[in-house]
């Protein structure tokens, strides 16, 4: 009888200890459906997981319908008070009452969020931003990706009551101009990432109080914007940290601009696909002064030829695993073990098609 009963209470410790420490373990691993379908196996083990606050730090609805629905209910429950991360990408059902809603029945659910991505939902607009974000103060990250209703009041409403934001992607947000960038340049001195591809309405004087004001950027995305000037793009070079550079379809950019661009020396990424003026001799700038590339496209490019391509492998051989010369007129033909034996390490030569 003793040892059983001492069998029972190892069975016991064990289940509660150890299982409970494999949870907890496993569970930061499983996607959040699934991790809400544990909670329906045992009393004791939904006991044991809602025990645990660091598991339940996200809410993931994306491409889930009623999510405005489902992101109240999710918030009424205290295992998510609190929550850092929301996703709502490309989710359906959710509009600016059910921001509003958040606001007012769960005002201290959000106190701890620090990513909020809506992309896609495009059913929420400036009204919905402001609800949402006046409860969101320790708000890092923010994504409104492909959102056409949103104007700079949106913007007025984000600088105003998320004093944090390091991360803002507007892209295809057409409706944001120079104003809007003005507010984030004046608030976001220390923004690391933004992206305004396809924000049609902001021009040199809007890119220019952003590289201006926020130093600190080590991503800028200017996909498919062609309006810049090359003035504009000059400045770029004020970004010392910059990792990150995306200018593809940068019509006016020309080898000069370039050339300035080459002082931010730490870039890893760069996209030239389609900036048509560009020759070997921007490139070849761009290969002395970025010589820690991993990155680079020059898709499309007709003016560059074998002379950049040989002073790339003379500089980044060693870091460069992506090259697209695909288009390039000007640069001979090779195959994958041609350009392997000048940069050993690319393993992705096409990233347009």
């Amino acid at each position: 009888m003793e040892s059983k009963k001492v069998m029972e209470e190892e069975e016991e410790m064990w289940r509660r200890e150890i299982v409970t420490s494999v949870m907890r373990i496993v569970s930061t691993r499983l996607p959040q459906r699934d991790l809400i379908s544990l909670l329906l196996v045992s009393p004791w083990l939904y006991r044991t997981l809602v025990s645990y606050p660091s598991i339940w730090l996200n809410i993931d609805l994306r491409e889930r319908t009623n999510a405005g629905d489902r992101l109240l209910a999710a918030l009424s429950l205290p295992r998510y008070r609190q929550v850092k991360h929301i996703n709502l990408e490309f989710s359906q059902g959710v509009e600016d009452s059910h921001l509003q809603l958040v606001k007012s029945q769960c005002h201290d659910a959000l106190s701890s969020l620090e990513c909020l991505n809506l992309n896609g939902c495009q059913k929420i607009s400036d009204s919905g931003i402001e609800a949402i974000t006046s409860i969101c103060p320790k708000l890092k990250v923010i994504s409104i990706y492909w959102n056409v209703r949103v104007t700079d009041d949106c913007i007025r409403h984000l600088v105003k009551n998320c004093r944090n934001i390091i991360d803002l992607n507007l892209s295809g947000c057409k409706s944001i101009t120079d104003k809007g960038m003005q507010l984030v340049a004046e608030s976001y001195q220390d923004l690391e990432s933004l992206n305004i591809t396809r924000c049609v309405k902001i021009t040199d004087d809007g890119l220019l109080h952003v590289l201006h004001k926020c130093s600190s950027l080590q991503t800028l995305n200017l996909y498919a914007l062609s309006g810049f000037t090359d003035e504009a793009y000059k400045k770029i070079s004020l970004l010392a940290e910059l990792r990150f550079l995306d200018l593809c379809g940068a019509q006016n950019l020309s080898d000069e601009g370039l050339g300035h661009i080459a002082k931010c020396n730490k870039l890893e990424s760069l996209n030239l696909t389609w900036c048509v003026r560009i020759t070997d001799a921007g490139v070849i700038t761009i290969a002395n002064s970025c010589t820690s590339l991993e990155f680079l496209s020059l898709f499309g490019i007709v003016g560059v030829t074998d002379r950049c391509l040989e002073a790339l492998s003379h500089t980044c051989s060693a870091t460069l695993t992506t090259l697209d010369v695909n288009g390039c007129i000007g640069i001979k033909r090779r195959s994958r073990e041609e350009l392997l034996q000048m940069f050993p390490r690319l393993i992705c030569f096409k990233v347009h098609s």
